[in-house]
């Protein structure tokens, strides 16, 4: 068991404040930068549909850091680990306003995602560690809402920066912030690690790593990269062989990074893999549809922000609704139907158009956020509800890195569709941009539609232990 010291009443106070802070940063730096991609690929002088690298780069920097967080926190104590975290992040936020080519852009946000993999998992670790279980479900609520604001007020900030002030500033805005996490850590969390020191499992790491990043770079190939078709088949089978040497060898190793045996919990191996799937499509939106607002549309970055604003607030009211739906209709038909419904409505984005009222627009984009908003919550829950303790930890580091690498590959995914459909603008019945943005829709939601099958394989009673199925909530 890890050494819970009493905590004195000031440090009790703030630390999950600082936590909060830290949560704070990395949700509002997720959905700032979206609205601004148009802005910052023109003053880079790159086109606008290939700049996914940016937002991928990140994202996959934390999914590859998210299997060592706990066991670096264990190994050096969550005090410098944590303070090192937000660091980092700023000094990633300090160099990418720094770019000025897009090339040092992604270099300047893999520095900050490795500040961002660490600050989330040893935030959370810190807070399980320094209070007692029955204080938990209140401190986690009280730190996970300034995360829930970030995608409420990310586009619309970002939106009005880049069109009064320039992009640069939505990462000066983390200096400050990042200078007040620095010093509150150092002052209010304490040093806290582990009692048992376990061994790293280096080669698993390096194997699951290394599988994530091909997979990744064979997608982005296809989009962005312009990798010939044979590289992109290399960078793909080397993944999946990564991927398999890594199973085959888990297996029968002590401490594996995510043990095979996870997945005799059914819940959870349709959890993980409907995530995996589900999130191909969702995982898109953020990156879509400010794009499709600015460049097909021609929305200025301001009204491009506050376009997305009922998307997120639609997503924050979804989450009080999930937990009675979920107890009245079973895990089963709750997701089968909402994966059906998300692939739906994205699919359906195919066919907005210059002539669609803008109140429609927000109506559909709010109705879109709360079925994703539901459809996150279900997901995550199923995937954890059944397992027991010992494998607890193992299950929400994987259930991060699932999230984290499924999000990324649906931008990917999304990049590699639109360069697609927007090089044949002018054959094949795509006309204009907008025609690219709508079949790139059209794609992602049937797409989502798939996921279906995954969650279809629930039983009517998955699920259904007598534990609150809100336990294990988070995006």
């Amino acid at each position: 068991m890890p050494n819970r010291a009493p905590l004195d009443a000031v440090t009790a106070r703030w630390l999950p404040w600082v936590v909060a802070i830290a949560f704070f940063m990395q949700s509002l730096d997720g959905t700032i930068l979206n609205t601004a991609l148009p802005a910052m690929a023109n003053d880079l002088a790159e086109n606008p549909l290939r700049m996914q690298g940016v937002i991928i780069a990140y994202m996959l920097t934390v999914a590859l850091l998210i299997p060592a967080s706990g066991w670096i926190a264990d190994r050096f104590g969550t005090k410098k680990i944590f303070f090192g975290a937000i660091l980092l992040f700023s000094f990633g936020s300090l160099l990418c306003a720094l770019s000025n080519s897009l090339s040092m852009l992604i270099g300047a946000r893999v520095i900050q995602g490795l500040g961002g993999a660490l600050m989330l998992p040893v935030g959370r670790l810190v807070v399980l560690r320094a209070y007692p279980r029955s204080e938990l479900v209140r401190i986690m609520g009280f730190i996970t809402i300034p995360g829930l604001l970030g995608p409420l007020i990310g586009p619309t900030m970002g939106g009005w920066m880049v069109e009064y002030m320039t992009w640069h500033w939505i990462f000066i805005i983390n200096l400050p912030v990042g200078v007040i996490g620095c010093y509150a850590v150092w002052k209010f969390i304490p040093d806290l690690r582990g009692t048992e020191r376990t061994r790293f499992d280096g080669l698993g790491f390096l194997l699951f790593g290394a599988a994530m990043v091909l997979i990744t770079i064979a997608m982005e190939g296809l989009g962005e990269l312009h990798l010939p078709h044979l590289r992109v088949m290399l960078l793909l089978f080397g993944g999946m062989a990564c991927l398999a040497a890594y199973w085959l060898r888990a297996g029968h190793v002590e401490n594996a990074l995510f043990p095979p045996s996870l997945f005799k919990t059914r819940t959870f191996a349709v959890g993980i893999l409907g995530n995996l799937f589900a999130r191909l499509g969702s995982g898109a939106l953020p990156f879509l549809v400010p794009l499709l607002l600015q460049v097909a549309l021609g929305y200025s970055p301001s009204q491009a922000g506050m376009s997305m604003l009922p998307l997120a607030a639609a997503a924050m009211v979804a989450k009080s609704v999930a937990r009675p739906l979920i107890e009245r209709f079973g895990y089963r038909i709750v997701l089968t139907a909402n994966t059906l419904a998300l692939g739906v409505m994205l699919a359906s984005m195919g066919l907005v158009s210059e002539q669609t009222p803008y109140w429609l627009l927000l109506a559909h984009l709010a109705v879109l956020g709360a079925i994703n908003s539901l459809q996150f919550t279900a997901m995550n829950t199923v995937t954890l509800i059944d397992l027991d303790d010992a494998s607890a930890s193992s299950g929400n580091s994987l259930l991060s890195v699932v999230a984290q690498l499924s999000l990324s590959l649906g931008v990917a995914c999304a990049g590699a569709l639109l360069g697609g459909f927007t090089a044949q603008v002018g054959n094949d019945g795509v006309d204009t941009v907008l025609g690219a943005f709508q079949l790139t829709f059209v794609t992602v939601g049937i797409m989502a539609m798939l996921a279906a099958t995954i969650f279809s394989q629930l039983s009517k009673q998955d699920g259904r232990r007598q534990k609150r199925p809100d336990e294990h909530i988070e995006h």
